[in-house]
C-alpha cells in the first residue's frame, strides 16, 4: 500500500503546483495535524483514496467544522485495507486549547482505548501530531513528546508510528524517518512517502 503522509505545512508540490494524475499512486493519506481544512479537502477529493486524519494543537476549529469527506481516527482505531490505524492528535499542553493535553491527560486517553485495542489485536500505524518523549521532539514545553507514546511503541510495536509538530526545518538535526525497534517513525511535516 502506497501511502502520502501530510503535516503541518501544506506541500507545495500536491497543492500549489498539483497536476492532474499526481495523487493517483496513493491508497490512503495520512493527515498529522496542523493543516487547513480546504487544504485536507482538496488531497481527499482529487486523490481518491481515504483520508484518516488527526487533530493538531491549531485545529481546535475541527470540532465545529471538520474537513469533509476525510475520516477524523480520534481516540479509536480505524480499518483501511486490513490496516489498523490508532489515532492520537493534538501537543504536549503549553497553553489553552482543545487540543492540548498533558502527560496524564493523554495516558487517560489510552486507556480508554484498552478494549480497542484488545478487540483488534494491538494496531499497525500510530497516527499522532505529536512525537514521543526523547523520539523527535524538542526541549521545549511546546514540542515535548509523550512518554505514553513510548510506552505503546513497546507494547505493541507497530509498523509505523506517524506525527507531526516537530517543523522539519527547525534545524538540521530533525530525522524524518527513525528506528524504534520495529517500528519506524516517520516525522511527516510536509510530506513523506511510504509503503505500508
Amino acid at each position: 500500500m502506497r501511502i502520502l503522509a501530510v503535516a503541518d505545512t501544506e506541500a507545495k508540490y500536491y497543492y500549489d503546483f498539483y497536476t492532474p494524475g499526481k495523487l493517483d499512486e496513493f491508497e490512503l493519506i495520512l493527515a498529522c495535524g496542523d493543516l487547513r481544512r480546504d487544504y485536507l479537502e482538496f488531497l481527499a477529493t482529487l486523490a481518491h483514496c481515504p483520508l484518516i486524519y488527526v487533530r493538531g494543537n491549531h485545529d481546535d476549529r475541527f470540532h465545529e467544522a471538520p474537513p469533509e469527506g476525510c475520516i477524523c481516527a480520534e481516540d479509536q482505531i480505524v480499518v483501511v485495507n486490513g490496516v489498523r490505524i490508532l489515532g492520537l492528535g493534538g501537543s504536549y499542553r503549553y497553553r489553552d486549547g482543545r487540543n492540548m493535553y498533558t502527560e496524564q491527560q493523554m495516558c487517560r486517553r489510552i486507556q480508554r482505548l484498552r478494549l480497542q485495542l484488545w478487540r483488534n489485536k494491538g494496531f499497525d500505524i500510530l497516527l499522532t501530531h505529536a512525537p514521543a518523549r526523547n523520539l523527535g521532539d524538542l526541549d521545549s514545553i511546546s514540542h515535548r513528546g509523550f512518554a505514553c507514546f513510548e510506552e505503546l511503541l513497546h507494547r505493541y510495536e507497530p509498523k509505523y508510528f506517524v506525527h507531526g509538530h516537530v517543523h522539519r526545518d527547525y534545524g538540521t538535526d530533525v530525522p524524518q524517518r527513525t528506528e524504534y525497534g520495529k517500528t519506524t517513525i516517520i516525522n511527516a511535516s510536509n510530506y513523506c512517502r511510504f509503503d505500508y
